[in-house]
C-alpha cells in the first residue's frame, strides 16, 4: 500500500467514528428538543382549554338566553305597555329581537356554525311570525290584539323555531361538554 492510501484509511479511521459520534449526538439532541416543544405545545394548549372552555360555555349560556328573550311567551310580556297600537308593538317586538341578537353577535366565535345559523334561523322566523300576525288583524287594532294573534299563530306551530334551535345548542353542548 503506498503512503497516500494509508493516509487516505487513516483519515477516513479518525472521520468515520467521528462521523457516527456526530450523527448519533445530532439524532439525541433533535429527538429531545422535538419532544420538548411537543411537551410546551401540549401545556399551552392545555391552558387555553382550561382559558376557553368557561368562554364558550358561557357563550352556549348567553345563547339560550337569548332565545328564550326572543320566544313570543317571554318577549311580548317585556315589550308590550299598555296603550300601545299594534304597528307600535310590532316595532318594538322587532326592535327588541335585533337589538338582543346585536347584543350576542360575539357570540357566534364560540359555537359550531350550524349552532350559529340555527340562532340566526330562529331570529328570522320569529320576525316573520310577527310580521305575518301583524297582516292578519285590521290596522286600527290594538297591542293586545297583535299579541294575541302572535300567541295563537305560536301556538298552531308544532316546535317554535327558538324551540328548535335551543334544542340543538343543548345537543351541542353535551357532545362537547
Amino acid at each position: 500500500m503506498d503512503d497516500a492510501m494509508k493516509l487516505f484509511l487513516n483519515g477516513m479511521l479518525m472521520i468515520v467514528p467521528a462521523l457516527i459520534v456526530f450523527l448519533t449526538a445530532y439524532y439525541l439532541i433533535k429527538s429531545f428538543l422535538d419532544n420538548d416543544a411537543r411537551k410546551r405545545l401540549t401545556e399551552i394548549r392545555i391552558a387555553n382549554q382550561s382559558l376557553v372552555t368557561p368562554t364558550r360555555l358561557q357563550a352556549y349560556e348567553r345563547i339560550a338566553l337569548f332565545l328564550e328573550r326572543i320566544s313570543p311567551n317571554s318577549l311580548i310580556p317585556r315589550v308590550n305597555k299598555q296603550g300601545m297600537s299594534a304597528r307600535l308593538l310590532q316595532t318594538e317586538l322587532i326592535k327588541a329581537i335585533r337589538t338582543e341578537f346585536e347584543h350576542n353577535l360575539s357570540q357566534q366565535i364560540y359555537v359550531s356554525g350550524h349552532a350559529w345559523e340555527m340562532v340566526k334561523t330562529a331570529k328570522e322566523e320569529i320576525i316573520k311570525l310577527i310580521n305575518i300576525s301583524s297582516t292578519k288583524i285590521p290596522d286600527t287594532a290594538s297591542s293586545l290584539d297583535l299579541s294575541q294573534m302572535i300567541i295563537n299563530i305560536a301556538a298552531q306551530v308544532t316546535k317554535l323555531p327558538t324551540e328548535v334551535a335551543l334544542e340543538y345548542i343543548k345537543r351541542e353542548v353535551g357532545q362537547n361538554f
